[in-house]
């Protein structure tokens, strides 16, 4: 039985076929055509924080596969309060085919996989996000043709979305630019653990972004500050002020250059309307492949969880 707590014990070849299941999916759906599993399965929602892309994207990819799913708010399960977090896992593991988690903590993630008897899905914690990297490396695929040989830089903070994307970059043949201010970077035991597990991947820290979006084809930001970072939001702005995407920062890039942002955007902060809004940005097709990523990731786990 697999899950999907990050990128890092999945192969490249793995990645590979997620994408091109999911184009191939997209394209099907496109003509009227659903790839239905049988028997009817249930996909279980447990999330601690808000979302509008993961559970809409999530629950519409069950409805796609012929499916159903149920979703239960912090509020309902109450994940180690209401009763432990094995105890939760054990049970509803019991009623659904597989378990999407978006909570605060990985190590939540990690320890409920250990007792659930279907496949978990990390739909986001606080050190990863491998949904939406997925998601993102079916977006470039569709927009440049071809990973390999690609630069995908990120200009912001080195979070959750950061160290998937750069695992997921990594696994595929692109080169992955961190452009971020001192004490924002990647922390050492994420390097170590990139260093680990892929060895040969391309990743560099480019302090300045200006020279970091130079070879760019690709150039992505995120929010300065994340769901429980709120009391940070001060130190924040004034950290990352020169780390804005804007027009002139995007000039920079060369003139095929795209940009993504996997929303929401704090608009005139990380990233000004005149970029994201402007024909380079391909944030709302990039939205959008979450659905088909996933729908391609649950065909995936739940046609093997038994093997």
């Amino acid at each position: 039985m697999r899950h999907f707590i990050d990128l890092l014990d999945w192969e490249g070849k793995e990645l590979r076929q997620l994408l091109q299941d999911a184009l191939r999916m997209k394209r099907d759906r496109r003509r009227g055509k659903d790839h239905v599993l049988k028997p009817r399965r249930v996909l279980g929602l447990i999330f601690e924080k808000p979302s509008l892309r993961t559970r809409v994207s999530f629950q519409t990819a069950m409805a796609h596969l012929g499916g159903a799913s149920v979703f239960l708010s912090h509020q309902e399960v109450g994940l180690g309060q209401r009763e432990s977090l094995p105890d939760v896992a054990r049970t509803v593991s019991q009623f659904v085919d597989a378990v999407v988690l978006r909570t605060f903590h990985h190590a939540t993630v990690v320890q409920f996989a250990q007792h659930a008897t279907c496949p978990v899905i990390n739909g986001l914690s606080d050190y990863y996000h491998p949904c939406q990297a997925l998601g993102d490396l079916l977006t470039m695929r569709e927009a440049l043709g071809t990973l390999r040989g690609k630069t995908l830089v990120f200009v912001g903070d080195g979070n959750n979305v950061a160290r998937s994307l750069a695992i997921g970059c990594a696994k595929l043949g692109m080169r992955f630019v961190l452009s971020a201010p001192a004490g924002y970077r990647f922390d050492a035991a994420f390097l170590d653990t990139f260093r680990k597990h892929v060895a040969n991947g391309a990743l560099e820290e480019i302090g300045d972004p200006a020279a970091a979006v130079s070879r760019a084809d690709v150039v992505y930001t995120d929010v300065w500050t994340s769901m429980g970072q709120e009391d940070e939001a001060a130190a924040r702005r004034e950290a990352f002020a020169a780390y804005q995407v804007n027009a002139a920062l995007l000039q920079r890039a060369p003139a095929h250059v795209r940009f993504m942002h996997c929303l929401p955007a704090h608009r005139g902060e990380e990233v000004t309307d005149e970029v994201i809004d402007s024909p380079a940005s391909i944030v709302f097709a990039q939205a959008a492949n979450r659905l088909h990523a996933q729908k391609s990731l649950l065909k995936f786990l739940l046609t093997r969880a038994k093997d």
